[in-house]
Formats: structure tokens, sequence, C-alpha cells
């Protein structure tokens, strides 16, 4: 107690210094703006010379883009969309390096449009509409057999050959895959409703990213989508989803993770620039908790088997409508109770709905010693859990334009995570479902934050921070799990050249 005193006067004490009864020393103004600045993301990066100039240059940008009318983080991305693509900061952070992607799903890491113009064309796709007004789509070397969701399939090539205006058709089909809209809150009244889209986008993807020679293309696209925007890693969520051939064979999850792995090397083959990519097993919250058991089972001899390629395990889905992590207590302690290591990356946070059950996700993913927490739009809310997250480095994924899309936030300006930055918090910056919300890569979401959430305390520091936080956070959790294997392995993960990260402006 006495320590915690002593602690709090040294902290303290100096600031009653600055306390006055007449006028305050400018002296003295001066220096708690500048501590209080040191303290944000960003606040303790030292900036060379070029980059104090780049910095100021930004600011003024930046100035001029808070005092225009409509201001993109205040209104709805769907709307703020192409105004971004006119700014003059957009265009900068787009040649970037952001470090590593570390939220993305995998049933939305590709483009709509690719989806449909590259993958829909290909040979055997056939495609079902289904009774509540989405689709559903199967390659096969012969028509496929009704179902209790698709009662009549049509060959897409013969659909078309039937079609007036093969562009109005296919933006339909990019319609039924992202939840894009030209009046989103008309459209999406509630969460519930934008969230019951969302789910139907990801099972009418699922067909077309399943079929085995498609998958191949789309990691290695996915990939090249992240690259482009000079993105240099990328964790990607995924349930290792059952893929299958044009004569109806199954792969299992091994297949996936070995294809996965092969696209991988060969991208960074092609791209030596490029860290690589991991996958966080993943399962929806909706199952049970014997269910989950057994997938976190799997999960651990899936990553004894395959070290270099999963990096650990999270449950996804709605925390709204999903069983909590403390729900599933006893299938999540089952990693130590074998005496193994399993890295969790839980999504925590990702509710407006302040004391409630699924709010205490926050501290249970704490409990559970989460490596990172997924969204954790709810943790300042949580001044324990803000605290002990910062202790153990425990960094947030910030996603914006998600927070945003799914309606638990409007105006960007007033996002939590304001706070967070404020106080340095560690954070990273990601997309987690690019396709559907029409974007690729991270530079709308480093947008968003740089402008919206930050302001104009945000700066060149602020973005060079959290970059390299993305990179730090994976190679840290990496190489500390693979020292537990082979101390070769350590030594040359610390040897590559590419782990160290430069920023700047191209």
């Amino acid at each position: 107690m006495l320590i915690s005193l002593c602690q709090t006067l040294l902290v303290y004490v100096p600031l009653l210094w600055f306390v006055t009864d007449g006028m305050p020393d400018p002296a003295q103004r001066d220096s708690l703006i500048r501590q209080e600045a040191s303290r944000q993301t960003g606040g303790r990066v030292i900036l060379t010379a070029a980059e104090q100039k780049l910095d100021s240059y930004l600011h003024r940008l930046k100035e001029q883009e808070m005092s225009a009318a409509p201001f993109p983080p205040a209104i709805h991305f769907f709307k703020a969309k192409p105004l971004i693509q006119t700014s003059s900061v957009f265009k900068l952070l787009q040649k970037m390096p952001k470090g590593a992607a570390l939220h993305i799903h995998s049933s939305s890491l590709v483009s709509a449009e690719w989806l449909v113009k590259n993958v829909t064309y290909r040979p055997h796709c056939y495609i079902c509409f289904t009774w509540d007004n989405s689709v559903r789509f199967l390659f096969s070397d012969r028509q496929p057999f009704p179902r209790w969701d698709c009662f009549y399939w049509q060959l897409l090539q013969t659909l078309r050959a039937k079609m007036g205006d093969l562009v109005a058709f296919d933006n339909s089909l990019m319609q039924r895959l992202t939840l894009f809209t030209e009046d989103p809150d008309g459209e999406y009244p509630s969460q519930d409703v934008v969230w019951e889209k969302f789910e139907k986008a990801f099972i009418a993807a699922a067909g077309l990213i399943t079929h085995a020679p498609v998958l191949r293309d789309y990691y290695y696209k996915g990939l090249d989508e992240l690259h482009h925007d000079n993105v240099l890693y990328l964790e990607l969520r995924s349930g290792l989803s059952r893929t299958y051939e044009l004569d109806g064979t199954i792969h299992d999850k091994v297949w996936a993770l070995k294809t996965f792995q092969e696209v991988t090397k060969k991208f960074t083959g092609d791209h030596p620039d490029f860290l690589g990519a991991r996958i966080i097993i993943s399962v929806h919250r909706a199952l049970t908790v014997s269910e989950v058991k057994a997938a976190i089972k799997e999960a651990i001899q899936l990553q004894k088997d395959f070290p270099d390629v999963v990096a650990g395990f999270d449950m996804v889905g709605r925390e709204d409508s999903g069983g909590t992590l403390w729900f599933f207590r006893e299938a999540l302690s089952l990693p130590a109770e074998l005496g193994v290591t399993l890295p969790y990356f839980f999504h925590a946070g990702e509710t407006d709905d302040d004391g409630s059950n699924v709010d205490q996700n926050i501290l249970d993913a704490l409990l559970f010693n989460t490596t990172r927490i997924g969204h954790g739009f709810a943790l300042a809310h949580h001044p324990l859990a803000k605290e002990l997250s910062r202790k153990r480095n425990v960094a947030v994924e910030l996603c914006p334009i998600s927070n945003q899309v799914l309606k638990l936030v409007s105006d960007l300006r007033n996002h939590p995570a304001a706070v967070l930055m404020s106080e340095g918090h560690p954070m990273v910056i990601s997309s987690d479902d690019p396709s559907l919300f029409g974007t690729t890569g991270l530079s709308y979401d480093f947008y968003q934050a740089f402008v919206g959430i930050g302001g104009l305390k945000a700066n060149l520091g602020t973005l060079k921070e959290l970059a390299v936080n993305s990179i730090r956070s994976e190679l840290i959790n990496f190489i500390s799990f693979m020292s537990m294997f082979s101390c070769s392995v350590l030594t040359e993960t610390l040897n590559t050249p590419h782990i160290t990260l430069r920023i700047h402006f191209y």
C-alpha cells in the first residue's frame, strides 16, 4: 500500500507545481502539452528532419480535410469511400508500408469483383437463387442435385448467354457478396439486420472459395492485394472449411493447410519483400462446448504438425448472439490441462451492450491469456482490463470500417479507440472483412484511424508506431512459440533481413 502511494505521488506531485492562482506560466502550459502528447500512440517516436517536414505537410492536409464538409470519417463508409479516394492524405497512406494485417477473415480476403469477374466465369460453375434473395455457387462436372436451400441449379455460362445486360447481372452478384448499398442507413436500420446480410454474404461466397483450384488462386490473389497496398505480412482467421474437387472429392483441413503453406511459399518467392502469412484457426461461437473441445484438440495437433503455418486459435461470429468465452471455459482450459501451448487471439468487446455477459469477454480474454484482442470496442469501459492489457502489451486489433458498417459507431470521431490512442495503448490496424466492405489492403482503415479516430493529434509518429506494432506483436509471438521447437529456427528467424521495418513514403 505504501509503495503504491509513493508511486502515485511520483506521478502526480510534479503536476501540482503547475497549479497557480493567477495567470498560468506559458512555459508550464507548453510542458503539459508536450507531456500529454508524449503519451499518445507514436508520441515517443523520434522523427528525422525529413520526417518532420513530411509530418508538417500531413498536418496541413489533415487540417484542410477536417474543415471540409462532408468529413469522410463522420459519415457511413459506403458514402465516404469516393471522398476518401480523392483525399491527398489517403493517397500518401497508400504508399506507406503498413506492417502486418493481423485481423482478416479468410472468406472475405479477396475482392468480390475478382470472385465475380474471374471465378464465376470459370467452366462448370453453377448458381442457385435461394428463397431469401441470396445465392449459392457450386463447381460440378454434372448437374448438382437439389438440396434444402437450392432446388434448381443453373450453369452460369448458360444463364449469362440469355442475359441482355451482363454488367448489370454481374453487379447484382457482387451486391450479394458484399454489404454495399447506396442507402446503408435505410437498408440496415439495426445491427440485427446488417449482421443477417453479413452472414448471408459469407455463405454465398463459400461455394466459390472452397473449390480446390479456386482456393489456390484465391490465397495468392489475397496476398497480392495486400502486397499491392504495401502490407508486409498476414495472419488469416480461417475455419479451414472442407474444400472440394470438380468430381465431388472432399479434402480435409490438412490439405487446406498444406495448400496455404505452398501458396505462401510461392508468393514470398515471387515477392521477397513480403514476410509471409499464417493462419489463426477459428470456430464459430454457435458451436457447443463439446464441439469447441474437439476443435481445440484438433488445433493443437495441427499446430504441432504445421508450426510455421498455424499461429493459434480464435472464436468468431457475432458476440451478442453467440456463446461467451466464459461459457466455453471448460474447452478453452484444455491446452493448459494438457500441458501444451495454443496461443489465443480472441475476438472480444465487439459490442456496445455495456455491462452484459457478452461485455465481460474483454476480461475473460485476458484471463485466458489472449495474445491480442480482436476489435476491443468495449475496452474503454473496462479500466482494469485496459491496465492489464497495457502491462502485458496485448494489442487491440482495431478495425474501424467494420465497427462503423456493423453499426457499433456512426461517427468515427466518437470511436472508443480515440481514448486508447491518446493513452498510447498497444494497437494495430486491420480490415476485418475487406471484400464485404468494398476495400482492399489496409489503407482505408489506416485513413479512418489516422484522420477520424486520431484527429489532428495523430501524426507521422502515430503511423510509424501503428505499423511497427503490427510487426513487433507478431514477431514476438512467433519467436516465443517457435523457440519451444528449435533453437536453430529461432536463430534463423532473428537473422531474417526482412524483419527490419523501415517506414517511409516512396
